[in-house]
Order: C-alpha cells, then sequence, then structure tokens
C-alpha cells in the first residue's frame, strides 16, 4: 500500500487547512493509508520537514502544501525561492517524490479559488501527483538480483 506523508504550513491557514482537507479528501477517495500529517510554521520551513520525513524512509512520496501570498516587499521572492529550491533538493538526494503543493499567487482571492473554487482544488491535485509519482518510480525500479 503507498504511504504518503504531507507537511502543511500554518502561516495562512484559511488557505492551508482547505488544501489539507482537500488532500485528505483525495486520499480517501483513492482508498490509501491515511497519510501522517506534519504541521510547520510557515512554508519556508516544508522542505526540513519534507527531509525529516524523507530520511524515516517510511513513505512512498511527501506531499507539501502552503500558500505564499505576493506582499508589498520583496519577501514573496525569497519565500517562494527557498521553497522550491528547497523541496527539489529533498527530492533528488532522497529519491523520493516530493510534491509542490505550495499555492504562489498574487492575493487572497486567487489562493481561495484554488482550494475548492473556479481553479480546482490544489490539495487534491497534490495528493494525486504524489500518488502518480510513487506508481512511476515504483515501475521503473531495476529488480535487485541476488
Amino acid at each position: 500500500m503507498t504511504k504518503i506523508a504531507i507537511a502543511v504550513s500554518e502561516f495562512n491557514d484559511l488557505i492551508t487547512s482547505k488544501l489539507l482537507e482537500g488532500a485528505l479528501e483525495e486520499a480517501k477517495m483513492q482508498n490509501i493509508e491515511m497519510p501522517f500529517v506534519v504541521k510547520v510554521p510557515g512554508a519556508v520551513e516544508l522542505p526540513f520537514a519534507a527531509k525529516q520525513l524523507a530520511k524515516t524512509d517510511k513513505y512512498d512520496a511527501i506531499v507539501l502544501l502552503g500558500c505564499v501570498i505576493r506582499g508589498e516587499t520583496d519577501h514573496y521572492d525569497y519565500v517562494c525561492d527557498q521553497v522550491s529550491q528547497g523541496t527539489q533538493l529533498v527530492m533528488m538526494e532522497y529519491d523520493l517524490p516530493v510534491i509542490f503543493g505550495v499555492l504562489t499567487t498574487n492575493n487572497k482571492e486567487q489562493a481561495l479559488a484554488r482550494v475548492g473554487g473556479a481553479k480546482g482544488h490544489k490539495g487534491k491535485y497534490a495528493l494525486q501527483a504524489a500518488l502518480d509519482m510513487a506508481k512511476l518510480q515504483r515501475s521503473l525500479e531495476v529488480p535487485e538480483y541476488i
């Protein structure tokens, strides 16, 4: 059975709680074991959580959920860069699907449209991507011969 872990940011909780809700709904619909969930303060902490989860070697994929909304300063750019690069580094270091389910929007309305609104539900999409990538990884594994 596919085992998934989810790390979710508590910052912008109005959005991230809906991302998590959608991901958990999708897990239930796909009849997989309920994902292990950890919460972190903000999006920048997501790659660290992913690395700690990856080190356990318990999961077939990890989903990172967060929301970064553009503000009046350059902070948005730094956060987005750190989270996306950190996610990629963990994925490559551990040879494990780590799904970037982090919304990067200009405003709260755009974020809400992506958690069950007009633009679909990115939490559900992220969980499905994790399942698809775990399946792909299993299909490409070369069997070990003794």
